[in-house]
């Protein structure tokens, strides 16, 4: 079966050694699939064990559950990786945008976004924040259906190393977060090359 992140690998080959706890993630986008593919598959111990100390305060594996309650994460899309130059040029140039005309991006981010990702809504000062050395940063879209409604959760992360292992902090919303319209005929976001009404399509609720 192939991975819940969409990468070319099977879960067992992927993210599926990281959630068990056999390997670690060896860098911040193998943790940012991995805690994806963790939301898919409910693995709610495994995202709170891999927030960063500060962040795992007040948090509960009961939380986590809670936040997510309803929502059926199908899909996820990488951005390029982004260097600590590219920040003026993302903050200008991105965040309000879609890559396709087809999405419907005037709903912004419901509770249940912030509530999953601890993020905040994105700005220069917060993307500044998270470029510092021994971080990474990680631009991701991911895809998911509540109430048979598709949603798109589009953000930057921060990642940092925390006794020899990547661990997530926080991230910054893209105001392209919120409830979707997407074509049953283009193609599915998995990257499958089928029409979205062939694959994904089929996981609504």
């Amino acid at each position: 079966m192939r991975c819940y992140c969409c990468s070319s690998k099977s879960f067992d080959e992927c993210c599926g050694p990281f959630i068990k706890g056999d390997k670690h993630p060896s860098s911040a986008e193998q943790l940012m699939r991995s805690r994806f593919s963790a939301y898919a598959t409910a693995h709610y111990q495994y995202i709170l064990e891999t927030y960063t100390k500060e962040k795992q305060q007040g948090l509960s594996v009961e939380d986590l559950a809670q936040s997510a309650q309803g929502a059926t994460w199908f899909a996820l899309k990488v951005h390029p990786t982004l260097a600590a130059s590219s920040v003026d040029s993302l903050v200008g140039n991105s965040v309000s945008s879609t890559e396709d005309s087809s999405i419907d991006s005037t709903v912004n981010a419901d509770a249940k976004v912030e509530a999953v990702t601890n993020a905040e809504p994105i700005s220069k000062t917060n993307l500044k924040s998270i470029s510092k050395p021994n971080n990474a940063i990680v631009e991701f879209t991911a895809y998911y259906f509540e109430n048979k409604s598709m949603y798109q959760l589009h953000e930057t992360s921060n990642f940092s190393v925390e006794d020899g292992k990547w661990r997530y902090h926080d991230g910054v919303l893209h105001d392209d977060c919120g409830k979707i319209k997407y074509g049953r005929n283009l193609p599915c976001v998995c990257g499958s090359n089928k029409k979205f009404k062939q694959c994904c399509a089929t996981k609504s609720r």
